[in-house]
């Protein structure tokens, strides 16, 4: 005795539902990839000692002593106080709207003095860029 069977199975497959699965979960991601903000200051950081900048640069150096000197384009450095130097960037930045600040601190000196004129910076809208060494070559001789 043979069984029939009363249904058929179909070889197709309907791609309906998984396009629309596939829809929302687009969707989904992006609306919360645009919420999603870190709580890091945005630095530009200098990629090689062979790269120059094209915009002025406005250059702000901290020494070991925690004396701060300015100088903006090829000028020679002159020595400021911390409260003028909103004063200095300001009218750096009425010579060249698109400059660069760039922050050169001695690595002996507090983090808090780095922070002081990256908020002064941050405040003014102006673009910084902190200033580092080439790392130095280690050939096995301390």
């Amino acid at each position: 005795m043979a069984l029939k069977r009363r249904n058929k199975v179909s070889a197709t497959f309907s791609m309906a539902s998984m396009t629309d699965i596939i829809f929302l979960l687009l969707i989904f991601f992006m609306i919360t990839s645009t919420m999603v903000s870190p709580n890091a200051i945005k630095v530009l950081l200098p990629q090689g000692k062979e790269q120059t900048s094209a915009k002025p640069l406005a250059r702000v150096i901290i020494d070991k002593d925690l004396n701060y000197y300015t100088a903006f384009g090829n000028e020679d450095e002159m020595p400021i106080a911390l409260e003028q130097l909103p004063t200095f960037l300001k009218n750096c930045a009425a010579k060249e709207p698109e400059m660069y600040v760039a922050l050169y601190a001695d690595e002996s000196i507090p983090y808090r003095e780095i922070v002081r004129v990256l908020n002064i910076a941050n405040e003014n809208h102006f673009k910084m860029v902190l200033a580092t060494r080439p790392p130095e070559k280690n050939d096995g001789v301390k």
